[in-house]
């Protein structure tokens, strides 16, 4: 028997060498229930009433920035004077007038259409189906705009009295979609259309100091909150090395998804897995992960577990649930990438459009069944008269808002943003987020284009305080700006891309909300 020799052997002593240990970094975490209903839902009342509601709220601030804009403002001489209702507007007297937006667009979607659409074609389809089989689909492609190419549009102001058209250049300067409250100057001709010469929007809401609703520990202040006492100018914010990775549209599905390789890359990029020392370091600063919707992939195709091997193709069912396509598998791939990263890393959980909730804007949480494995380490439930805390786990609504280091926060899977794709020429996804912002709204549409539920007491979509982050998921491609308001606001704007087609994640430092974007690709051949 052959001796090894030492140099050749793959048995080594253990290794004097020390190394560093590394500690995941922490924040202030504090979501808000601004988002969520009641458990008793009720939906007899009329959905009109948020717009109702809508205007009342902000009407005292359009009031005020057009008061200011337009007082002692003349034209040819004539004086505007303030007019308080639509109905009011007389023919040839120069005024102004603050309503609602309403868009009236031949090409919009309407439920009763629809439905009479969906009896048309299934008449159709049942004719058809005994000709030619059932692998034909009828189903027309969604709407990329509802931008009418004939030029019947109508942008339409109106409020609890009556409707009045708006006509004029002024309005193609300006981004206007179904439910923005804005304060309209001008004077009526004779056609009874509205000729604009000016408008003027809510803009930026009061933003609250940092630290408002929560207090930071010592250690996590930073050199020049300590010494504010003494310098009341405050300098420009030093990065902590803090960061918060903000991902969308990871798209897991029941089969073998074609980035199945960039989600196992992901996962080791977050866990800290595989990389050199200096990338350790520096993903062990990623203090919290905010996933901001559509997890999970819509598969027109799948079908349940037990209906393998039907080559059956199941028609797509507009409205209601179809229970024959349902499929686990989407949801379990998901629960284990979540599973791998909350040892590690704790996650919010936003829902989006394909995800398992409901349809209808303010998306509720995620049930915690989904998530066998992940559900362990949410928040227990509260005793009476506790107050609810946030777990390593948190599954949250959609838009949802909260503090992060402080910062007010607030986000969305995506589909405000994509229902005002639908109403504008621009191709801007940040100059509709920044417009949100600016028209105290993140959903203006709904619940007219966009799914709502109906409130009566309140419209939670409208902007009380102004936040310092706003996010939105699921969109096109990464972009982001940072936009200032009337009173020094500043909110930093990012468009979160989707995962499965880019593969970029961002991340934006806690402290100076900077940002940056990690892509994950795989070679070709490789997948």
């Amino acid at each position: 028997m052959a001796v090894l020799e030492e140099e050749g052997s793959l048995l080594h002593a253990p290794s004097d060498q020390t190394y560093a240990i590394l500690e995941r970094a922490s924040t202030s975490y504090k979501p808000h229930e601004t988002y969520a209903l009641e458990k008793e839902k009720h939906y007899q009342q009329q959905f009109a009433d948020i717009y109702f509601l809508r205007l009342t709220k902000l009407k005292p601030a359009v009031e005020k920035i057009a008061s200011d804009a337009w007082e002692d403002f003349q034209i040819a001489g004539e004086t505007v004077e303030r007019v308080d209702r639509v109905l009011d507007v007389r023919q040839g007297k120069l005024c102004w007038v603050i309503g609602t937006i309403y868009m009236e667009m031949p090409l919009k979607p309407n439920i009763l259409d629809d439905i009479s659409k969906d009896v048309s074609i299934s008449c159709t389809w049942t004719y058809l189906a005994v000709l030619i089989g059932p692998a034909l689909d009828l189903s027309p492609p969604p709407r990329q705009k509802y931008l009418s190419p004939s030029g019947d549009d109508l942008i339409m102001l109106e409020d609890e009295s009556g409707r009045l058209r708006l006509i004029g250049s002024a309005m193609s300067n300006e981004m206007l979609v179904t439910g923005c409250i804005i304060a309209v100057m001008g004077t009526e001709n004779a056609n009874g259309d509205f000729e604009v010469v000016d408008i003027k929007v809510p803009d930026l809401p009061p933003q609250p100091e940092r630290w408002h609703t929560s207090s930071p520990d010592s250690s996590k202040k930073t050199k020049h909150e300590d010494d504010d006492d003494e310098d009341m100018d405050k300098p420009e914010p030093v990065s902590n090395g803090k960061k918060i990775a903000i991902v969308s549209g990871l798209g897991f599905s029941g089969r073998d998804a074609s980035h199945s390789l960039e989600l196992n890359l992901l996962t080791e990029f977050l866990l800290g897995e595989a990389l050199d020392p200096v990338t350790q370091e520096t993903v062990s600063q990623i203090s919290r992960l905010i996933i901001a919707g559509n997890s999970i992939a819509l598969d027109a195709d799948a079908v349940s577990h037990d209906t393998i091997g039907n080559t059956k193709k199941n028609a797509h069912k507009k409205y209601g649930y179809d229970s024959s396509a349902y499929n686990p598998a989407p949801t379990a791939h998901f629960d284990n990438f979540l599973a791998t990263l909350l040892p590690s890393l704790p996650v919010t959980l936003i829902p989006g459009y394909t995800d398992p909730a409901n349809v209808s804007l303010p998306q509720q949480p995620i049930h915690a069944a989904m998530f066998p494995q992940a559900r362990a380490y949410g928040a227990m439930p509260p005793a009476a008269g506790e107050e609810k805390q946030a777990g390593w786990f948190d599954t949250v609504t959609n838009p949802w808002d909260g503090e992060i280091e402080g910062r007010k926060v607030l986000g969305t899977g995506g589909q405000n943003v994509d229902d005002v794709f639908k109403y504008v020429e621009s191709e801007d996804r940040l100059g509709m987020m920044e417009a949100m912002c600016r028209w105290r709204c993140c959903a203006p549409t709904a619940p007219d284009t966009l799914w709502s539920y109906p409130f009566q007491d309140d419209d939670p979509f409208v902007m009380n305080t102004c936040p310092h982050l706003f996010f939105v998921g699921s969109q096109p491609q990464f972009d982001t700006a940072m936009i200032e308001g009337p009173e020094g606001q500043m909110v930093r704007l990012i468009a979160v891309p989707k995962f499965a087609e880019t593969g970029e994640i961002v991340l934006v430092d806690s402290e100076t909300l900077d940002t940056s974007v990690v892509r994950f690709s795989v070679a070709p051949g490789l997948e």
